[in-house]
């Protein structure tokens, strides 16, 4: 007798609560049960434009299309990212609400003051996604063409050298002050509400340099409205080859990685974690997002729950070392 046909609403309902992982071809766990039906927030603490955004956009489509409902990505920047942090902090732990979450307010604000959470007992991590290296650029008539003369300039010119950050206690801010503390230069921060900002106003003259995501700061290089004098990377990105390294341009400790991963609320139950993580690694490692967060400089950097809590403490740890030692404070 042949086999009956499943209906074709019960095959569809079976497609939306389970997905394959494509490295290895094994079915998720079903959607948990009592996961909200109304579409998911994501919410990235940064402006819209920034490397945050795009990543966050990217996986967001795609998880969307896994999932089988709408996951709409929420700017809500502000604070060095705390306001953004706390909407997710506070809100249901349900799965809802999910962060994406970054190097600099997760691991490196804390140990530069006072912040409103403790990102270890308030946030839950689900999945690492992605590691993207800064570069630093100065505009052209900055008369440097290399890490070092950067360095000689900011001597020869102590509290006259300007960087901009996407703001207070970001990868860009802390990049800064690292290569201020490594080459023992007197340098001056100025503060922005995002990338986009920070990169026009030194598009513009306005400031002197940026050590930012590279991204967000690759099409001016591109455009010749900006130079670029090395990665804070260990080695040379696929999407900017012609760029040094830090260690190659003579700055070996100038190493700095703006990561971005998925995080809930503390309380999430483990079961909504677990296949959130599942479906957001499958998607970020899918075919259709892989080639785009390759475009960002963005090497593949996939970590679940446990990994992902392991690798922040180890970061946050690093970063505490550095910051004491170099004695960085958020004004």
């Amino acid at each position: 007798m042949p086999a009956r046909r499943r209906p074709l609403h019960c095959l569809l309902a079976s497609l939306l609560t389970t997905t394959a992982i494509a490295s290895g071809g094994v079915l998720a766990a079903e959607r948990p049960v009592g996961f909200p039906a109304q579409p998911v927030r994501l919410v990235v603490p940064f402006p819209p434009g920034g490397t945050s955004d795009i990543v966050g956009r990217v996986v967001a489509q795609k998880l969307g299309t896994t999932i089988g409902q709408r996951v709409v990505v929420e700017n809500r920047p502000g604070a060095g990212a705390a306001i953004g942090i706390m909407a997710v902090v506070n809100a249901p732990a349900d799965g809802q609400t999910l962060l994406l979450g970054a190097a600099g307010p997760l691991t490196m604000s804390p140990h530069m003051g006072k912040v409103p959470y403790d990102a270890e007992r308030d946030l839950a991590p689900i999945a690492l996604v992605t590691a993207v290296p800064n570069i630093v650029a100065v505009h052209p008539g900055v008369p440097a063409a290399s890490l070092s003369e950067l360095a000689a300039l900011a001597r020869k010119r102590p509290g006259n050298i300007s960087y901009g950050s996407a703001g207070q206690g970001t990868t860009a801010h802390l990049s800064g002050e690292l290569f201020r503390a490594l080459a023992g230069v007197d340098m001056i921060h100025v503060p922005y509400k995002g990338t986009s900002a920070a990169v026009a106003d030194l598009v513009g003259g306005q400031i002197d340099l940026v050590i930012d995501n590279l991204p967000g700061v690759l099409p001016q290089v591109r455009a010749g409205k900006l130079r670029a004098l090395a990665l804070t990377s260990t080695g040379r990105s696929r999407a900017a080859p012609e760029v040094p390294s830090a260690p190659e341009a003579g700055m070996k400790d100038l190493i700095v990685s703006g990561w971005f991963g998925f995080l809930a609320p503390a309380r999430t139950p483990a079961p909504v974690v677990d296949w959130l993580a599942q479906e957001i690694m499958a998607a970020a490692r899918s075919p259709e997002v892989q080639p785009q967060l390759g475009e960002l400089g963005g090497e593949a950097d996939l970590r679940g729950p446990a990994a992902f809590r392991t690798y922040l403490r180890a970061e946050s740890e690093r970063w505490s070392k550095i910051i004491t030692a170099a004695k960085i404070r958020i004004q």
